[in-house]
């Protein structure tokens, strides 16, 4: 059974205008976008804006996290070798500033989609030279944590294709870690990738974040965020779980707009140069205002 969401969520439905200019846009390109595939709550916001999150890599995850709504099953190694020219014609198409970029897991190919990713990258910044771009990834892992020299190497393929801002979310709090996501993730090599990331390019903005509601104490979180920093996440997303069907986790709690402010308060003081945390928020979700790159150059003067 799926829970009535309290008075404090409220869900924009599709209107017309841009919202139809970028559906139209993305289906004459057949692409993907995490948007519709992972059935997000502000679809209708986020596309009136002309801003998407666009999903590579097909649309069918090699993984089965019980929060995400992403079909999954196995590629058996299918890549479409256009998609990453097709993906830089949409965001100018688009006329976007700002390009989130994520993935299904591919734990079927050689190297997780590493390449896929670098490529896809690379092409966008080709195109479009005055767009930032921010990869959220996944661990490139293969299902197996055992080897993080060999993720370590796809990882610095994604830095070297020169990012604006990489993301990598750790999903929920460590005791939580193996009930929500799939097996083959781990909390620890999440950490492990975020701080990977640091190592290979120290001044490379990195990003996380975390869902709540899904039966996580209040101090559980304030422990990710401290987790997050010591491996120098520069900016952190905390948003509420929906169910997005009845095969999917159930919501444990609402977390009020309230506590929301006090996770956000908290971040700060633990030295997150940006934070959003609020009801709606997903990863990518105004991503393009939550970019602190102006910010932490003029920290860093």
């Amino acid at each position: 059974m799926i829970k009535p969401k309290p008075a404090w969520i409220k869900v924009k439905l599709p209107g017309q205008g841009e919202y139809r200019d970028v559906d139209e846009i993305l289906k004459d390109l057949k692409l993907n976008t995490v948007c519709r595939s992972a059935r997000c709550p502000n679809i209708a916001d986020c596309w009136g804006r002309r801003t998407a999150t666009i999903m590579i890599l097909g649309d069918v995850c090699t993984r089965g996290c019980r929060f995400c709504a992403v079909t999954t099953g196995n590629p058996r190694g299918v890549l479409d070798e256009t998609e990453p020219e097709r993906v830089a014609e949409a965001v100018r198409r688009m006329g976007l500033k700002y390009v989130v970029l994520t993935s299904v897991d591919r734990d079927d190919i050689e190297d997780a989609g590493a390449g896929y990713f670098a490529k896809t990258i690379e092409l966008i910044k080709k195109d479009n030279p005055h767009v930032l771009v921010e990869p959220l990834i996944p661990d490139f892992c293969n299902g197996d944590a055992g080897d993080r020299h060999v993720v370590r190497d796809r990882l610095k393929m994604i830095v070297d294709a020169r990012p604006d801002v990489i993301a990598h979310n750790l999903e929920t709090v460590e005791r939580l870690t193996s009930h929500v996501r799939d097996r083959r993730a781990s909390y620890r090599l999440s950490l492990d990738v975020l701080l990977a990331v640091k190592e290979i390019k120290p001044g490379m903005t990195t990003k996380s974040g975390i869902m709540v509601g899904l039966g996580e104490m209040d101090e559980e979180v304030y422990d990710t965020m401290y987790d997050m920093r010591e491996v120098g996440v520069d900016i952190l997303t905390i948003g509420q779980y929906l169910q997005p069907t009845r095969n999917h986790l159930t919501v444990e709690r609402f977390v009020t707009p309230e506590q929301f402010k006090e996770y956000e308060r908290r971040a700060k003081e633990m030295g997150f140069i940006s934070a959003a945390c609020s009801p709606l928020v997903r990863s990518s979700y105004h991503a393009e205002d939550a970019s602190i790159l102006p910010k932490k150059e003029a920290k860093t003067i």
